[in-house]
């Protein structure tokens, strides 16, 4: 029992519910993953073109990328159970109907529906942990078994889509959530507490609370951006660009004026801890996918690797990361976010300057040192970023951060594959994996400043007097 409370302690909130949210929280990362293995069998089976397939990759970060910030205001305004509970029966609805969808368009809905319904889990989880926690600091290590989770699921998501694809075809890729969405639904009814009763509202008063305009005016801006970062590649479409500004404006415009904005501009303007941390985010993003979308596309084409060759070189990456979270808990539980963030930053800019020391006949050595260096951050940053944001949000917006949180995640992944796009396309050699380097050194050193620039007592422990 003695053991148990340990834990906890550990933990900053109860054990129970840690597990209960990790099981929502896992759905994310591991359907953005899953489906990659299964996207040329589809294309077959629907009989379209692999541009055309990839809308199923495209359409998911879409709908999250707008979804996470929205579901994070419901969970603001309305039970973060109820929403968490929504959200994974959203899941298992689209889970349900997508193998019986009669055309591929409905597949990629099925997709954004889950991309939707998926989001919900991590601003509740955040939620959940705030008014449950225990102590007077963020729960560093309640949030690293999320960051675990969501690392283990994201990096073993093709290893579990292969084996469903092998076994049962592209379907099983959508059928397997099934089983998770109704444990994590059954397991949260049961553990998950009920918040507080709030009044009934009037559907006038639930659209004003939502602030309607003003989350038509953020998907429109975000999604025109997402399309035109995807686009830069092959045809880029510049005219979504100058939608994207004006959207951007009229939203700022809009949410400055009203009283229960959906994007809090004003408080976020007067907020620099939680501006750098979603920053930050959205830079680390884009440094750790150029690497984990870049290397291997370099390896097979310019080194000549077998693909087989390629997974193994690219795991210690996962590994270390996983095995360096538990460790940046018990730093971040001491002494705050700020020194994990500012050691992860300094590492993220080695990584990036190691990139320039690859060449075709580097040592497997070398490689596998340049994987490890950049495990090592992503776990200290990973860890240190949730903590920064828990601290830096306000407690009423703690679920509209949380969300905002996963938008720039999503941000700096498109942006990676936007970059090697431009980059390799031209020139797939390894000067273009170079020049693409020395993007992300730039944006690595901008990093390593706004950890330095972090308030020193975010999130720390209150010291005894």
């Amino acid at each position: 029992m003695d053991g148990e409370v340990d834990f906890g302690e550990r933990l900053g909130v109860p054990p129970r519910l840690v597990a209960s949210v990790a099981l929502g929280t896992l759905l994310n990362p591991l359907n953005s993953s899953m489906i990659a293995v299964a996207v040329v069998t589809i294309q077959r089976h629907f009989e379209v073109g692999i541009a055309t397939a990839t809308w199923l990759l495209s359409g998911f970060y879409l709908s999250a990328a707008v979804g996470q910030p929205l579901m994070g205001r419901l969970v603001d305004l309305y039970s973060p159970r109820r929403l968490f509970v929504a959200g994974l029966a959203l899941v298992l609805v689209a889970s349900v109907a997508a193998p019986f969808a009669p055309g591929f368009w409905w597949l990629v809905v099925a997709r954004a529906v889950q991309g939707i319904g998926s989001s919900a889990a991590f601003p509740a989880a955040l939620v959940i942990f705030r008014a449950a926690a225990a102590l007077d600091r963020p729960p560093a290590g309640a949030l690293a078994v999320l960051g675990v989770t969501a690392s283990t699921s994201a990096a073993l998501g093709p290893v579990l889509g292969g084996v469903l694809v092998a076994l049962a075809g592209w379907q099983a890729v959508f059928l397997v959530n099934v089983l998770m969405t109704i444990a994590g639904i059954a397991t949260a009814l049961v553990v998950l507490p009920r918040s507080e009763a709030r009044r009934r509202r009037s559907v006038r008063e639930t659209l004003a609370g939502l602030d309607v305009p003003g989350i038509v005016l953020f998907a429109t801006a975000i999604t025109t951006l997402l399309m035109v970062l995807l686009s830069v590649a092959e045809q880029p479409l510049w005219w979504l660009a100058a939608v994207t500004v004006v959207a951007a404006v009229l939203l700022v415009l809009r949410e400055r004026a009203v009283g229960a904005p959906f994007l809090d501009v004003r408080g976020l303007a007067g907020n620099r801890a939680l501006r750098s941390v979603l920053l930050q985010q959205g830079v680390v993003n884009l440094v750790f996918y150029t690497v984990f979308f870049g290397l291997p596309i370099w390896l097979e084409a310019v080194r000549g690797l077998p693909a087989s060759s390629v997974g193994p070189l690219m795991l210690p990456l996962t590994i270390v990361s996983l095995l360096v979270t538990p460790l940046a808990a018990r730093t971040i539980r001491r002494s705050g976010p700020r020194p994990a963030l500012v050691t992860g930053s300094v590492l993220v800019l080695v990584a990036s300057l190691g990139v320039q020391l690859l060449e075709v006949d580097t040592p497997v050595a070398v490689l596998l040192m340049v994987t490890v260096v950049l495990g090592i951050p992503n776990g200290l940053n990973s860890l240190g970023l949730q903590t920064g944001l828990y601290a830096a949000s306000p407690p009423e917006r703690t679920g509209g951060s949380g969300g905002l949180f996963q938008t720039f995640r999503y941000l700096g992944a498109i942006l990676a594959s936007s970059l090697l796009g431009i980059v390799l396309e031209r020139d797939l050699s390894t000067a273009g994996l170079h020049r693409a380097g020395v993007v992300i050194t730039v944006a690595a050193a901008l990093l390593v400043v706004l950890a330095l620039r972090l308030p020193r007592d975010l999130g720390r422990p209150a010291q005894p007097r």
